[in-house]
């Protein structure tokens, strides 16, 4: 005999998501002020990255 227990739960995944992201988005926008800004080091960070990575695909193998 199966019971039914009511509706299944639907969204929670959605809304942790959400929430996660909101927290990241604060953490760095706190961050953008002044010279030191964890965003400007993740920028840079991602263009430093590109770089070497662009650079290692041109040299002939």
């Amino acid at each position: 005999m199966k019971m039914h227990t009511g509706r299944r739960p639907s969204g929670q995944s959605m809304v942790e998501y959400l929430l996660v992201c909101a927290a990241l988005m604060l953490a760095l926008g706190v961050s953008m002020i002044g010279p030191d800004s964890g965003l400007l080091d993740l920028i840079t960070g991602f263009q430093s990255a590109y770089q070497n990575y662009s650079y290692s695909i041109s040299l002939p193998e």
